[in-house]
């Protein structure tokens, strides 16, 4: 009898072990599929946010002006026209925001790096010239407008504010959105007002090559338009503020678009676009949001690695000459391409590889 108890606790026991270690296994399982979830969700408000939240919250804001809420409506309204200039004058970050957790599912979904090469002054301020654009510059808003990076601590005493279309800031809820997160309109006013009257320790991140460059980026390559972009490098020297080169490893890989040659009707269409309404409309797909053999408007989950370089020391010139712009335009263009074959093999690139500059 004894026998019997014996074996059957022994039986109990092995089975039990085995049902802990399934439960086991099936927990680290589930822990998994929630944090690649978590990872999708993050990462597709974020682009839901860029495409359709301004029209959205604009409709939105009409529709409730017509109903019986009216009056929340008219209240924004309000706040909207008293609030209006706060863009220009380095808007209204938030550090709440930019420490959101989902930020860093966002950065952990491709993943994003940003690496530092050099320590950055706090009595100066800087123009950080991102490349390339890519279809969202996604590199760019995780590493400056959010600190799932680790950039507030890289660069302790810097703020950086990410420029974009001042466009986004006309749209109603999405404008105090982006403004969260330290983002500006690129435009002369805002540029103006942060280098000059927000203090020293001020960093304004330009996606040179804009939408001129964002037709053009595709897998594979690595382009950036910024042979006759100067503008950046004008303001620079009307501020005294230092020339910080940066490049995007893998911005260019996560979606795919289609490429409208020269003189097509396509690119004719684009053209017009970017001329008179600021950006430029692609053709593009990423991964499906239940698989990634679909097509669908989730970013491909490839590295994006963004190496901040040596900053360049620029002097105060209220009036630069053509002369004196051309000069550290060609410092500037001289520093990236040296920074670009330095990290390029280490960040998934050929030796053979070289950076064209359009």
């Amino acid at each position: 009898m004894k026998t019997i108890i014996a074996a059957h606790s022994g039986v109990l026991r092995g089975t039990g072990l085995s049902i802990l270690s399934a439960l086991q296994d099936l927990s680290w399982l589930s822990k998994s599929k929630v944090e690649k979830q978590l990872q999708i969700i993050s990462v597709l408000q974020w682009v839901l946010t860029f495409l359709v939240m301004g029209i959205a919250c604009t409709v939105i804001l009409m529709y409730i002006l017509c109903t019986d809420c009216w009056l929340i409506a008219a209240m924004y309204l309000a706040w909207l026209v008293f609030d209006w200039n706060t863009p220009k004058k380095g808007g209204r970050r938030s550090q709440w925001v930019r420490n959101w957790t989902i930020w860093r599912y966002f950065r952990d979904y491709f993943p994003v790096r940003l690496v530092k090469t050099h320590n950055l002054l706090t009595n100066r301020n800087y123009i950080f010239g991102y490349h390339p654009h890519g279809i969202m510059g996604l590199g760019a808003f995780c590493n400056f407008s959010t600190e799932a990076t680790g950039v507030g601590q890289k660069f302790p005493g810097i703020r950086p504010y990410l420029a974009t279309l001042a466009g986004n800031f006309r749209m109603p809820i999405l404008r105090d959105y982006l403004m969260s997160g330290g983002i500006c309109p690129v435009n002369r006013d805002s540029i103006d007002y942060i280098l000059s009257k927000n203090g020293s320790g001020n960093a304004i991140v330009i996606v040179v090559g804009g939408a001129a460059e964002s037709l053009n980026c595709m897998p594979g390559k690595n382009s950036v338009t910024l042979k006759n972009r100067k503008g950046f490098v004008k303001l620079a020297l009307r501020h005294g503020a230092d020339l910080v080169p940066v490049y995007s490893f893998g911005e260019n890989e996560v979606y795919k678009q289609v490429i409208f040659e020269e003189g097509s009707w396509g690119r004719w269409v684009q053209k017009k676009f970017q001329k008179y309404i600021g950006f430029a409309p692609c053709i593009f797909h990423g991964r499906g949001l239940f698989s990634s053999s679909t097509w669908g408007l989730l970013p491909y989950s490839k590295p994006i690695t963004t190496v901040v370089g040596e900053p360049i020391t620029v002097p105060k010139i209220d009036h630069p000459s053509q002369r004196e712009i051309d000069f550290y335009h060609s410092l500037y263009v001289s520093s990236l391409i040296k920074l670009f074959e330095k990290y390029k093999t280490k960040f998934g690139l050929q030796e053979t590889e070289v950076l064209d500059i359009d």
